[in-house]
């Protein structure tokens, strides 16, 4: 794990972005989709708004996902085992690229067929406190022909941005810095389960 902490914190350092895949092993990641299933079937979600405060608004002509939001003070056996292996992945930035992060929130994110997400940034006015984004995956199987990638425009010197698409594959974890990386979710042709959250600088 030491190993892992170590790459982690160097491609943020350096690069601001990092995929690592078999973040979590099979049988966790199934465990977790589990869970998110039957949360679905107990009506736990709700369509995910844009804008903060009262200016919050369901609008699925920019993102079409629904989310639970997990409770810090309430997390299932699961969810805290997860919330363990993020506070390792905290620390080790907090050490090595002196980001200050003091709290994480987190949401499980369920994107049905034909849903996406606009292009954006995670950290914008409303939301100040955001610093780092971490996305774990939990489909079963994933092909290029399902789509529904990751896409994020990554800033170069040169003032151009390189894409990078990532496939929303099972155990895969991607980590960004929120404030530097735009990104949008391609229109998926199956649906797309993730746990989506975000290192944050206040408690």
């Amino acid at each position: 794990m030491e190993e892992q902490l170590d790459h982690i914190s160097a491609e943020i350092y350096q690069k601001s972005y990092v995929i690592v895949d078999n973040f979590v092993d099979k049988e966790f990641q199934s465990a977790l989709l589990a869970e998110q299933m039957q949360l679905l079937g107990q009506g736990k979600f709700r369509h995910a708004a844009v804008g903060k405060g009262g200016q919050k608004q369901v609008r699925t002509e920019i993102r079409g996902d629904e989310v639970h939001w997990m409770d810090a003070d309430d997390l299932s056996p699961l969810q805290a085992a997860y919330w363990e292996k993020l506070e390792e992945i905290r620390k080790a930035l907090n050490q090595n690229c002196f980001l200050g992060l003091r709290s994480f929130e987190g949401h499980f994110a369920r994107y049905p067929i034909g849903s996406f997400y606009k292009r954006h940034l995670d950290q914008f006015q409303a939301v100040p406190h955001r610093v780092v984004t971490v996305i774990l995956y939990l489909n079963d199987s994933w092909t290029q022909d399902e789509e529904g990638a990751l896409r994020m425009y990554i800033p170069q010197e040169d003032g151009s941005e390189l894409i990078e698409d990532v496939l929303p594959v099972g155990g895969r974890l991607v980590i960004f810095l929120s404030g530097e990386i735009p990104h949008e979710v391609l229109p998926t042709k199956k649906e797309r389960i993730s746990i989506t959250g975000w290192f944050r600088n206040i408690d």
